[in-house]
C-alpha cells in the first residue's frame, strides 16, 4: 500500500552498508489476545515492518551482508491450507522469495537449525532486546556457543549491538513514499475531525463522537485509530489520555478531540478542540487564544538547522507569558520556566516524532546537552495545551486558581513536515482559528 517493494530493498541495502560484516536479526511482533482466545488485529513491528513489508506474525528476518548467497533470510510460517481456512492466507517460503525479495527462506520451525550459518562468520550480532524474553534468549543461546568455539575457529561474532542504533536514524527521515503514506492518513484523520465537529451538539456522547470519527477512518481506507481515540469534553479535557468517552456533552462544554488515523501503519495524530454550542465562553477564549499563539509560533520555531527543543522552548514561553497576564502565574519569567512552576498547566512535551509510529523512532537528545538537529524530512507533533483540572494544585509560592477558570482543558495539536526551507503543516485541513470553529 503506497511503497513499492524496491524501496524495501533499498532500505536493506543502506542498512547493510552500515552493519559491514555483521548479521542483524529482526522478530516479528507478537499476536496479542484480546480475551480467552480471540486475538487483537494483528500488528507488524515497525522496524521488522520497515525494512521487509512482510506483515505476518511468528517470523524472523535475517540481514547478512557478508554472506555469499543469502544476504536476505526470511524465517516463516509454511503455507497450511488446513490453518490458512481459519486465519487467512499466508504468503509461505515461496512468496517469501518471490514476493519479498528474500535471497532465502525457510520455515520458522528451522530457525534453530539454519541462523548459525548466517552468524559464524559475522564480526557482531545486531539484534534488540525486545519484550520477548524467550526469544531474547534463544539469540544470546547462539551467541554463546558461537563464543564459546571462537579460540578455536578465530572468527565469529564478538559482541552484540542494538539495532535501533542504526535502523531508528534510518527511520527518522521520511522518503517521498512515506511521505504520501503520511499525507493520506493526515488527509483522513483530518477528514475525521472535521465530520466530528459538525457533528457534536449538546445531549450527545463521547462515544458518539468517537463512532463518526472512526467510521470515517475506515469509510477513506484507513485501517483504524492510530491510537486510542481521545473525546474529552468539559473537565475530562484535563486527562491527557482520557479515553472512557462516556459523557454527555453539556452546554458550555469544551470538547476536546485527540484522534489519528493509521493508514498503512502511518500515521496522523491532530487535536482540536471547540466549544459544542458554537460560542466560546469568555474565559474559555481567553485561554484558547493563549494556547492558539503558543502554537503558532511554535510552528514556525520548526525550520531546518535549529534544535528540536527550539519550538518546545517557544510554546512555554508564550503559555507561562500568558498565564502570568491572567495572574495564574506570578513572579520572574525566566524563574518560572528554569523552575517549570507552569507545570500544574502545562506537564507534556510540545511534541514528538511522527511515522511508522505515532510516538515515532529517534533520538531526541545527542548527549546530556545537545538537541537533535532539525533536518528535512523530519515529521512531528507540534501540540501546546493548557490544563486546568478542577483539583488544580498550583506550584510554591503562586497563587490559588479561581474558580471561573478551572474544569478548562485545551490542546491543539498538528503535524508538521520539517522542508528545506522551512515547515509544511500536514493537518491544516482542520480549522482552528477561533472565527473558523465558532457557529
Amino acid at each position: 500500500m503506497g511503497i513499492d517493494r524496491s524501496e524495501y530493498r533499498q532500505r536493506r541495502e543502506r542498512f547493510m552498508e552500515k552493519i559491514g560484516s555483521g548479521t542483524a536479526i529482526f522478530r516479528s511482533a507478537p499476536t496479542a489476545v484480546m480475551h480467552n482466545d480471540v486475538e487483537y488485529i494483528y500488528r507488524q513491528d515497525s522496524d521488522f515492518f520497515y525494512l521487509t513489508g512482510f506483515n505476518e506474525p511468528d517470523a524472523v528476518a535475517v540481514i547478512a551482508p557478508h554472506h555469499p548467497e543469502h544476504r536476505f533470510i526470511l524465517f516463516v510460517q509454511p503455507k497450511d491450507p488446513a490453518l490458512e481456512t481459519w486465519t487467512g492466507y499466508r504468503y509461505g517460503i515461496e512468496g517469501a522469495k518471490a514476493i519479498f525479495g528474500a535471497d532465502e527462506a525457510y520455515s520458522i520451525a528451522e530457525l534453530d537449525e539454519k541462523l548459525p550459518q548466517y552468524l559464524e562468520k559475522a564480526d557482531r550480532i545486531y539484534y534488540h532486546l525486545g519484550r520477548d524474553r524467550a526469544f531474547n534468549e534463544k539469540i544470546l543461546s547462539h551467541w554463546q556457543r558461537l563464543i564459546a568455539t571462537y579460540p578455536k575457529r578465530g572468527m565469529g561474532p564478538v559482541a552484540i549491538e542494538d539495532t535501533n542504533l542504526i535502523l531508528h536514524p534510518m527511520r527518522q527521515i521520511k522518503s517521498p513514499a512515506e511521505l504520501e503514506m503520511l499525507r493520506k492518513a493526515t488527509a483522513i484523520s483530518a477528514a475525521a475531525h472535521n465530520r466530528a465537529r459538525e457533528f457534536a451538539k449538546i445531549g450527545h456522547y463521547e462515544y458518539q463522537i468517537q463512532a463518526e470519527i472512526e467510521h470515517t477512518f475506515r469509510l477513506e481506507g484507513g485501517i483504524g485509530p492510530a491510537y486510542p481515540s481521545i473525546v474529552a469534553s468539559g473537565a475530562n479535557a484535563c486527562i491527557l489520555h482520557y479515553i472512557e468517552n462516556n459523557r454527555q456533552l453539556q452546554d458550555n462544554d469544551l470538547l476536546l478531540i485527540d484522534a489519528g488515523c493509521s493508514y498503512g501503519y502511518y500515521n496522523g495524530d491532530i487535536t482540536r478542540t471547540f466549544p459544542v454550542n458554537g460560542k466560546f465562553t469568555s474565559e474559555q477564549r481567553t485561554l484558547y487564544e493563549i494556547v492558539l499563539e503558543a502554537q503558532l509560533k511554535a510552528i514556525e520555531a520548526v525550520q531546518p538547522g535549529k534544535p528540536y527543543n527550539d519550538f518546545h522552548d517557544t510554546a512555554v514561553r508564550v503559555l507561562v507569558e500568558g498565564l502570568m497576564d491572567l495572574g495564574l502565574l506570578v513572579g520572574d519569567v525566566e524563574e518560572i520556566i528554569k523552575e517549570e512552576k507552569y507545570k500544574p498547566f502545562y506537564m507534556h512535551r510540545t511534541g514528538h516524532w511522527l511515522g511508522l509510529d505515532v510516538h515515532d523512532v529517534g533520538l531526541y537528545k545527542c548527549g546530556e546537552e545537545t538537541w537533535q538537529i532539525l533536518q528535512p524530512g523530519h515529521v512531528l507533533t507540534v501540540e501546546p495545551g493548557l490544563y486546568i483540572a478542577p483539583d488544580i494544585k498550583p506550584a510554591e509560592g503562586q497563587p490559588e486558581v479561581p474558580e471561573k477558570w478551572r474544569g478548562i482543558g485545551i490542546r491543539i495539536e498538528d503535524d508538521v513536515l520539517v522542508t528545506a526551507d522551512g515547515r509544511e503543516v500536514l493537518t491544516a485541513a482542520v480549522p482552528k482559528a477561533i472565527d473558523e470553529i465558532e457557529k
